[in-house]
């Protein structure tokens, strides 16, 4: 077993407390999670693209 089995996995962070933001801050905080979740799904198809080209090359 290697050392890393025993370190805990890093944990979900915990939600926002949203009680006390404003409906422009909401609003705000909306669009910087909907430009991140483009990010991420950006990142994603880059990695699929990768991983499709790989196994086109090795399936050949």
């Amino acid at each position: 077993m290697d050392i890393e089995d025993f370190e805990p996995r890093q944990k979900k962070p915990k939600p926002k407390d949203l009680s006390s933001v404003s409906v422009p801050e909401l609003n705000e905080y909306i669009a910087t999670l909907e430009a991140e979740i483009a990010r991420v799904r950006e990142e994603i198809a880059r990695k699929s693209g990768h991983k499709d080209a790989a196994a086109k090359f090795f399936k050949s």
